[in-house]
């Protein structure tokens, strides 16, 4: 199709098709039932990918893994190609002139097993040694649990009082797994628990856990674990992303906290901005907490306008189901639904048919 083809597009909000993707990890159970998937399965596809212009990054995986596909009247159209038709349209102007691209990526993750203990890079590790002006920087919004073998949900991250950068690197070289996992703070966590997550802060998610995690848009994991909690094994690409473990270990920052200033420092509480008798309008992640994303979260129960402030915007619906008004012209949404809402949109009108749990998404402030 032609670019001004594409552009028409801009002025619809744009239903993302499903979007799984393959990691090192085992999950995906509550993502099926959050899709209304029947049955509800644990395999190797345990994150959704939202909106993302981002491929993942596993060696022997499909090149174009993790891209967003959009549902069109003309057929299935890459998100990334729409962008491109017109980048200003869809994104905004300011976010196309300093990006081109999105500038943020949007997941929901099932975790049957603990993730490996890992470490995302900050903006000045990814600069110089991934040549990469995004980080990954990361959010966490617990919204279910389950428990799994009996064990309660939790999540690691910052190092404990105790930790030096020689103490880790010998657990390391060590694969002294227990040793790694008692240097980190370890919080247990329920549905409505946010965490902000900085590139150089080390972190890992335990079983049992079902979030949403809105990122700097890039796949840079550095970890420290060989061998996942499920025995397999892992290569040196996923281990350091090929640049050798002593960079690697570089990426940490070793700084130490006690829990309270590790709660004190991730811990995010939601704050309610709007609120009435048909809606509660909170925000969980903003200017205080980051410039690299936002999330704010929607309850409806009635009739609800967003107006445009100059970008594009991911509405997610985790619950409920209703009816969006736009430019004229109707359409549902339902549970499960990912709508893409780009800038070209002035203002756009969510009405529910039923409790509702909208999840907004924003890019870089």
């Amino acid at each position: 199709m032609m670019s001004e083809d594409l552009q028409q597009y801009a002025h619809l909000p744009l239903k993302q098709k499903s979007n799984r993707v393959w990691r090192t990890y085992e999950g995906g159970a509550l993502i099926d039932r959050w899709k209304n998937i029947q049955p509800e399965t644990d395999g190797q596809m345990p994150e959704q990918w939202i909106m993302s212009t981002v491929t993942a990054r596993g060696n022997g995986r499909p090149e174009d893994e993790g891209l967003s596909l959009i549902e069109t009247e003309a057929g299935t159209i890459p998100l990334k190609n729409l962008i491109n038709s017109n980048p200003e349209l869809y994104l905004g102007e300011e976010l196309a002139k300093k990006y081109g691209t999105t500038g943020v990526l949007i997941k929901m993750l099932d975790s049957m097993e603990r993730l490996t203990v890992q470490v995302h890079p900050d903006k000045d590790y990814a600069r110089t040694v991934f040549n990469s002006e995004f980080g990954k920087t990361e959010s966490w919004y617990v919204l279910n649990t389950r428990e799994i073998n009996g064990e309660k949900p939790v999540v690691y991250m910052g190092f404990k009082k105790h930790v030096t950068k020689a103490i880790w690197q010998t657990h390391f070289e060590n694969q002294d797994i227990e040793g790694m996992l008692d240097c980190l703070h370890k919080i247990e966590v329920k549905p409505g628990d946010a965490f902000m997550i900085y590139g150089g802060v080390p972190h890992a998610i335990g079983a049992g856990c079902f979030l949403m995690e809105v990122q700097e848009p890039t796949d840079y994991t550095m970890r420290v674990e060989k061998t996942t909690p499920a025995g397999l094994k892992i290569g040196p690409e996923l281990i350091h992303q090929g640049v050798g473990e002593e960079k690697m270990l570089e990426c940490f920052h070793y700084d130490t906290f006690t829990m309270a200033e590790a709660l004190g420092e991730w811990k995010v509480t939601p704050e309610v901005l709007e609120d009435s008798e048909e809606f509660t309008l909170k925000t969980l992640f903003n200017k205080k907490h980051t410039n690299c994303f936002g999330l704010r979260e929607l309850l409806l129960e009635g009739t609800y306008t967003i107006k445009n402030n100059g970008s594009f915007y991911v509405a997610v619906i985790y619950s409920g189901e209703g009816t969006i008004l736009c430019n004229g012209k109707a359409s549902q949404y339902a549970q499960g639904d990912e709508i893409f809402i780009s800038a070209a949109i002035l203002e756009i009108t969510f009405e529910s048919n039923s409790a509702s749990k909208i999840l907004l998404c924003y890019p870089p402030s």
